[in-house]
């Protein structure tokens, strides 16, 4: 993912120390149950929508955003899945070192959205919806985590989709 500004100038500050940053997940699914996946740029894996949470920007306005910027779609977030941590310090290549806690949300394409950009913001090369019995060989550890996690979420029957959205105006 590219690195927002704001961690940029906290870089200039702190160097590689460590920090806590906070991230989401978005489970995108269209009407005949496929997934929506990016085929990332960095690793050319294919994955869910990752980001990370701008300075007072809600978490589940953030998925809206990255899924828009990654894909052109708009979307709107139903439910909140899970918040979780990662229980490692990561490290990059350029020394930084990061932990996350990711807030996983299940959206869906919001009315009138139906095309996935031809020109993706360039952390994508390009998306597509998959059946999960045709996932591609080369999806993502972290996407193989948090579709595990979320079809325990699933599996306990809760329909969210009915209640209104999940952050303040």
């Amino acid at each position: 993912m590219a690195t927002p500004q704001f961690i940029l100038d906290l870089r200039e500050k702190i160097g590689h120390a460590p920090l806590w940053l906070m991230g989401i997940t978005a489970v995108v699914r269209d009407e005949q149950g496929r997934y929506l996946l990016g085929r990332r740029a960095d690793t050319g894996e294919w994955a869910f929508t990752y980001g990370i949470v701008e300075p007072a920007e809600e978490p589940a306005i953030t998925a809206i955003r990255e899924v828009k910027e990654e894909t052109g779609l708009d979307v709107e977030v139903t439910a909140l899945v899970a918040v979780t941590s990662s229980s490692r310090m990561l490290t990059y290549a350029n020394g930084d070192k990061a932990q996350y806690m990711d807030h996983m949300f299940e959206a869906r394409l919001a009315p009138g959205s139906s095309h996935l950009a031809s020109t993706p913001d360039g952390e994508n090369l390009n998306s597509r919806w998959f059946a999960q019995e045709c996932f591609p060989d080369n999806l993502a550890a972290s996407t193989k985590e948090r579709l595990a996690l979320y079809k325990c979420w699933l599996a306990q029957g809760e329909d969210l989709s009915h209640r209104p959205a999940l952050f303040r105006s």
